[in-house]
């Protein structure tokens, strides 16, 4: 039976269409399409000031790009508020892990899924029955996402006391409450030291194999990008530069140039 992320003819999940962002005359990204297929790992690599952060803001709806569109399943995101965002199935963390240092593991997990559920502040005070058997179910997923994070054991500590490390992983269990189709990643390596990432590397590959979930991942380590993606998007100065695997871009000489000088990894 084919896995689902080698289905190659389906329509995208995820279709970013002739972007571009144009801050006070200075463009930021210019005129960048790619696709997504369900089940996909794609990594957006890049130079600092390539353009990354700005595209992966337009896709949790925190920039409007000056033109272009994108797409999920086939119906455009634009129209959406950031607040929206979440219930058509995107998810994201943060580069700077953006947490509420003073809740607990499990509060924190909790206003993830509380982005899903479809209480309003009248049946919530009133404690209508379906509001109760609603916040029922979304215990349970709470739960079962820290079990599956292995969170259990820090779920009532409060966030700002826990290793870097660890709060990565809370936050990652918030993005998942959410229920997501896709899963954006923001420099999920930063602060992270090498058997971290490898772990990281791992957590990522097996959050979509197990849950079926589609993932973004925007990285300046190398090694974990070029271990995990299936696919590859390489932005410089706010152009596509090189698209492939991983391989095909790792070798593409118009990357090869842009990172002479800044081989950190």
């Amino acid at each position: 039976m084919m896995q689902a992320h080698s289905g190659q003819n389906a329509s995208p999940l995820l279709a970013v269409r002739d972007v571009s962002v144009v801050f006070g005359g200075i463009v930021a990204l210019n005129g960048i399409s790619f696709d997504m297929k369900k089940g996909q790992i794609l990594g957006l690599i890049g130079p600092n000031g390539a353009g990354k952060t700005t595209l992966f803001n337009c896709l949790s709806r925190l920039y409007q790009p000056s033109k272009g569109d994108i797409l999920l399943e086939g119906d455009s995101i634009l129209t959406r508020p950031p607040h929206r965002i979440a219930e058509i199935g995107i998810g994201r963390t943060f580069q700077n892990v953006a947490l509420f240092p003073n809740l607990s593991v499990l509060d924190n997990v909790r206003v993830g899924a509380h982005s899903r559920t479809n209480s309003d502040i009248v049946s919530d005070s009133l404690r209508l029955p379906w509001v109760r058997n609603g916040e029922k179910a979304m215990n349970r997923r709470v739960e079962e996402i820290l079990g599956y994070l292995e969170l259990n054991d820090v779920a009532h500590t409060v966030v700002s006391g826990l290793p870097f490390g660890t709060q990565k992983r809370v936050e990652l269990a918030r993005a998942l409450a959410t229920e997501p189709k896709i899963l954006l990643l923001d420099e999920p390596a930063g602060g992270l030291n090498h058997e971290e990432v490898y772990i990281l590397g791992d957590l990522i590959r097996k959050i979509r194999d197990d849950r079926g979930i589609t993932v973004l991942l925007v990285e300046h380590h190398m090694g974990l990008v070029m271990s995990i993606a299936d696919h590859v998007v390489a932005l410089n100065f706010g152009r596509k530069l090189a698209e492939g695997t991983p391989t095909e871009v790792q070798n593409d000489p118009d990357v090869i140039k842009a990172y002479l000088g800044s081989k950190d990894q």
